[in-house]
């Protein structure tokens, strides 16, 4: 089986695995403790944090741990709002933003917030000026941009957008999620969430990092742990095997992102040659170096994929968190793409020219047999 679904979960890296299992011994203690145990518990917790602020460009103190990117983002979210009431109630995301983003907007509108969407273009990136002519309106208390799309790779415009925040004065959150560790982050952002899962870490480790200086206040009830940012139990040795999997990832980072980017390249190139009536979506240059998708015309997504999965490949199609849904994907509704017959393919870590080459020589056939059985001819 070949595992090109690594937007959705990368698998976990050699290292986070070593080093889980040597703090599963020496880590289980509770760190917020005095004895011998939990002090050892609470240097592996504080030597990871500062790992992860190194590689995200941040000061260990200004690094908090959740139970997961989403509750990352949704803490971000909540709290940056919660903490900046006085300046206003306006919310600015764009259109594309991962669902965590828009299930705390939906909270923020319900109580008595506003929230503004900006819109994307047809490679899924967001037009500058309109997203600053947004923070610029008066009351915006924050903005929201992820630093590249989950579903079709595009990279954001973060940086510039990052410049027209400061000159309005408003924090700007960034979902990095699928940049965490692949590439480098741009600067200029106040507040920023990324999973370690994506990363090649354990599931059920989420980082949230609230820079110096911005107004932050939690959403939920106040704990001791984590700087009283996130509430709960600190699961040490996952945090330990977390950070492992960034420190590697990082520095295996420049000569993996551009293996992997060269076979997205081809089958880039290569599905619309062999397939007829496909659409590649997302930027071809501007883009994470990991992810490509595109989308089959009279090919229904969960047919493709079914096929595919007994052909030995994982792949998904639109928002792996929308997949159980018949609800089309949001992210390519606002694209103003083909929304049908979609599939994402991500490449993990060691994915292999042949796994590719197999899968390019696995689509047509597939593809030609599902529109042959729905009576397509072509």
């Amino acid at each position: 089986m070949a595992y090109f679904d690594a937007a959705s979960t990368e698998p976990l890296h050699p290292q986070a695995r070593e080093a889980l299992i040597a703090a599963l011994d020496v880590g289980w203690a509770d760190p917020a403790r005095l004895y011998g145990s939990a002090r050892r518990a609470r240097m592996l917790l504080e030597q990871a944090r500062t790992e992860v602020a190194e590689a995200l460009g941040a000061r260990a103190d200004e690094v908090s741990f959740t139970s997961s990117g989403t509750q990352a983002v949704h803490l971000g979210v909540l709290g940056t709002l919660h903490g900046r009431r006085r300046s206003g109630r306006r919310l600015v995301t764009s259109a594309v933003e991962h669902s965590s983003v828009l299930h705390a907007a939906g909270i923020h509108e319900r109580d008595g917030g506003s929230v503004e969407t900006v819109g994307v273009g047809i490679t899924g990136a967001v037009e500058i000026g309109a997203f600053r002519e947004a923070v610029l309106a008066e009351g915006t208390a924050l903005a929201c941009l992820q630093s590249a799309n989950h579903e079709v790779g595009t990279v954001q415009p973060v940086a510039e957008v990052a410049a027209a925040c400061a000159e309005a004065g408003v924090p700007l959150l960034v979902d990095a999620a699928q940049t965490a560790g692949r590439m480098p982050l741009p600067g200029g952002w106040s507040v920023l969430a990324a999973s370690a899962h994506k990363w090649g870490g354990p599931a059920g480790v989420g980082v949230l990092v609230v820079r110096k200086g911005t107004r932050w206040r939690s959403p939920l009830p106040e704990d001791d742990r984590e700087r009283r940012r996130v509430p709960g139990f600190e699961n040490v040795p996952a945090i330990v095997a977390a950070a492992a999997a960034l420190r590697a990832t990082v520095a295996e980072s420049a000569v993996e992102s551009a293996r992997l980017s060269a076979l997205v390249d081809r089958v880039r190139s290569e599905v619309p040659r062999l397939v007829p009536d496909v659409e590649v979506i997302g930027d071809p240059v501007v883009r994470a170096p990991h992810i490509v998708t595109f989308s089959c015309l009279y090919v229904e997504g969960e047919a493709l994929l079914t096929e595919l999965d007994k052909a030995g490949f994982s792949v998904s199609s639109g928002s792996s968190c929308t997949a159980s849904t018949l609800r089309p994907s949001h992210v390519l509704e606002a694209m103003g793409v083909l929304t049908h017959g979609n599939v994402r393919v991500s490449l993990p870590r060691g994915t292999s020219t042949t796994d590719v080459d197999r899968f390019l020589a696995v689509l047509p056939g597939t593809v030609r047999r599902i529109r042959e059985e729905a009576g397509v001819k072509l």
